[in-house]
């Protein structure tokens, strides 16, 4: 079988084309100034005018751009070469000073040698790499004494059900990759794509305990019985900008947020 990270990086280099052009993303209105940044990692992040942040698994760019408007430093980072190219093009075209790296997360150091004053990832990033042990200590290492990580994630309950909410077909735990082959992609279900992808399925404990092993302290933990984005079956709106699985309602918590300083 081919390397992970080459499986995926086609993927997401087949999903970014579709993406670019989908309501979803809605690129026109980022372009005109719209900020892409949710509720949820503005609160964590407070005012970043000035501040040196380091943006994991960036996609095209959107919110590490919304970050350079309003007044950080930012470097984002992603391994699909098409959506790394669509983002240095916006932000030439946007003229911000945003710089963009495309590399496996794993590998950033032999790419980036700085440290940031926040290291940021949000929203489908844990679950298309295996080791969080390794991950965590990336956020380490980009992070500046007292520097602070800011995260936020769909809830791992969310990754147990299948497509349609119906039942559990997938283990909480991280029990090795899951590999499948999706048609379409959740910014556009018609769209005429297929694509095969691994990713790993991340227990909280998973995720909490590999941060304080690298020694950062855990700040701030959230959970959340709704979504930011729409990017799910089944889904109403049951407040603007908020999403439910409608059949679930408020049963079960669809994202998680921390936030975890480097002490020393």
């Amino acid at each position: 079988m081919e390397n992970y990270i080459d499986i995926n990086r086609k993927a997401w280099n087949n999903k970014t084309e579709v993406h670019l052009t989908s309501e979803f993303y809605d690129v026109e209105s980022f372009l005109k100034g719209n900020n892409t940044l949710k509720e949820i990692e503005l609160e964590l992040m407070g005012n970043v005018k000035n501040k040196s942040i380091l943006h994991l698994q960036c996609h095209f760019g959107q919110d590490t751009i919304s970050l350079s408007r309003m007044g950080a430093e930012v470097t984002g980072v992603d391994l699909s070469d098409k959506a790394i190219a669509s983002a240095q093009q916006f932000a030439k075209q946007l003229n911000t000073t945003t710089e963009f790296i495309c590399c496996n997360v794993y590998d950033l150091p032999q790419h980036l040698n700085k440290t940031f004053d926040i290291v940021f990832t949000s929203y489908g990033t844990i679950g298309w790499l295996p080791d969080l042990e390794k991950w965590a200590s990336i956020v380490k290492t980009f992070l500046k004494p007292s520097g602070q990580f800011v995260f936020a994630e769909f809830h791992p309950v969310v990754w147990m059900f299948d497509d349609d909410f119906e039942k559990v077909a997938y283990n909480y735990f991280n029990t090795g990759p899951i590999v499948e082959t999706q048609t379409g992609t959740y910014a556009n279900r018609e769209a005429n794509i297929q694509q095969q992808y691994v990713g790993w399925n991340h227990s909280l404990e998973e995720v909490i305990n590999n941060l304080l092993k690298q020694g950062l302290q855990l700040s701030s933990f959230k959970e959340y019985n709704y979504s930011p984005y729409n990017c799910f079956k089944h889904t109403e709106e049951f407040e603007p900008g908020k999403f439910r699985i409608k059949h679930l309602s408020n049963a079960i918590p669809m994202v998680y947020s921390l936030s975890a300083v480097k002490n020393k």
